[in-house]
């Protein structure tokens, strides 16, 4: 697990107004926090979201699939905790972001990431533009030079080690963690942010985020790929990544999992980007035997490159046995899993072909599969 986001959402948003916390008020039908929580799903490894501990039970039931670690008093307590229950984990980068900006974009994201390659540290802003004025008692008491001023935003983005050891250090309040990073001495890169990477902090803000929501539009891909598989000896198929008992093996290049190819070949086909055969050519000796999770873990990369994130996939595999029922839900899963996807975007299903053609004489498998990509 390389990359991790925090997500901030244990304070109590009071100058919101409403009455629940602002990233439990409702935006476009949903929690606000459930909206920031999806801007992360499928582009990190773990997300561990911080938590009043009054709000327990509605964090677990939009945080599905996340870490819950109570917060503190203050917000870079709360981030300290989070970062303490990610120690030992593995994690070498990690997203600091506030729950309550839920239109922050996959671009975004990308940006932060991507500075992390050169810099212990990277945070999107805006310049910016407009006059500054110091005021008292409600009059214009003088300007402010706007040069080399920013708008500092979220996903704060910080090489792991280094960003825990400086809150470990760090004394006293912080606005936000490239402060507590600043502090410890490390640079931090800045990055192209989004004017509709807002921060919903007053009533007005609910109502252009819903705006934002409706103008978007959504670009949807829809892929399809088909493959099929000779029989020839041994004693198990590989299918969708499970390992099944069989009396035969299937013949292919590769490990021949039939219903893996199909599926990789439908985000392809989605993508514009050819087939398995294009990117991994079968007169490449290398690839001779090769497990297929590599060939759909290339292609889930490539789909997220892309700016897109996968909607929900279909395989369907055509075949008198083995019986696929018994291995469905271990299909799904491990699909899933190397997708980075929740297991309810996949689904694996079977069917015969009533004893007619070559799948109905028992000579090979066939598979079918339909892959929608959607990028907001």
């Amino acid at each position: 697990m390389g990359t991790a986001a925090v997500i901030v959402a244990a304070g109590r948003g009071s100058r919101a107004g409403g009455d629940v916390p602002k990233q439990w008020q409702m935006l476009a039908g949903r929690p606000v926090l459930a909206h920031t929580i999806d801007a992360f799903r499928g582009k990190v490894d773990r997300i561990t979201v911080t938590i009043h501990p009054d709000d327990r039970a509605q964090a677990e039931a939009v945080a599905q699939g996340c870490d819950l670690v109570e917060g503190g008093p203050s917000r870079d307590s709360s981030v300290r905790n989070a970062l303490l229950s990610l120690d030992g984990a593995g994690i070498q980068r990690v997203l600091i972001h506030d729950g309550a900006r839920p239109l922050v974009s996959a671009a975004v994201i990308a940006r932060v990431l991507a500075a992390l390659d050169t810099h212990p540290g990277a945070a999107p802003a805006l310049p910016v533009t407009d006059a500054l004025w110091r005021g008292a008692d409600g009059l214009v008491a003088g300007t402010q030079d706007r040069a080399g001023l920013w708008r500092a935003q979220t996903p704060q983005g910080f090489r792991f080690d280094a960003i825990l050891a400086a809150h470990r250090s760090h004394v006293g309040l912080a606005a936000d963690d490239v402060e507590v990073a600043r502090a410890a001495g490390l640079d931090v890169a800045i990055v192209e942010g989004e004017e509709t990477n807002l921060k919903l902090t007053f009533p007005g803000d609910f109502a252009r985020a819903e705006a934002i929501l409706k103008g978007r539009r959504m670009d949807v891909r829809l892929g399809n790929g088909y493959d099929v598989h000779a029989f020839t000896e041994g004693d198990h198929v590989w299918l969708c990544g499970v390992k099944v008992p069989h009396h035969r093996a299937l013949l292919g290049h590769s490990d021949a999992d039939v219903g893996m190819h199909a599926l990789t070949d439908a985000i392809y086909g989605a993508l514009a980007m050819g087939d398995i055969g294009r990117h991994f050519p079968p007169s490449d000796p290398q690839w001779k035997g090769a497990a297929s999770d590599i060939f759909l873990r290339h292609a889930a990369d490539l789909m997220r490159a892309q700016g897109y994130e996968l909607g929900n996939c279909d395989v369907t595999l055509v075949c008198e046995r083995p019986k696929i029922g018994p291995h469905a839900a271990s299909m799904q899963a491990t699909l899933a899993g190397i997708m980075g996807v929740d297991a309810d975007r996949v689904s694996v299903k079977a069917t015969t072909s009533e004893r007619l053609g070559f799948t109905g004489r028992e000579e090979g498998i066939a598979a079918l599969a339909t892959a929608c990509l959607v990028k907001a």
